[in-house]
């Protein structure tokens, strides 16, 4: 299992990730990203889905027309932890 990130760990790894910020009631990030329309979104969403995948930890997501609302957080360790930002990066790649 993955270790929760420390106070210092987060400011670090949050400075390197534009729009995310904490989320202090789940110890999650979060962030929501906008598209040209819905095939971009849901595009993105499929790419995101295919990396969550291969590394078995999967986003908390909602989709609206061109919005994609994301919550993530390591349930099993009970809050933000490495893997969480490591998503988050591959999300960043995903949305350029």
């Amino acid at each position: 299992m993955a270790a929760k990130l420390t106070k210092t760990q987060r400011a670090s790894a949050l400075k390197e990730l534009k729009g995310w910020r904490e989320e202090p009631k789940r110890d999650a990030i979060v962030k929501t990203f906008v598209f040209g329309n819905f095939v971009e979104a849901f595009g993105f969403m499929a790419q995101v889905a295919l990396v969550a995948e291969r590394m078995d930890h999967h986003p908390e997501w909602s989709n609206v027309y061109k919005t994609v609302n994301v919550l993530l957080t390591t349930h099993d360790a009970g809050g933000l932890t490495s893997k969480d930002i490591e998503l988050a990066r591959a999300m960043e790649a995903a949305a350029t």
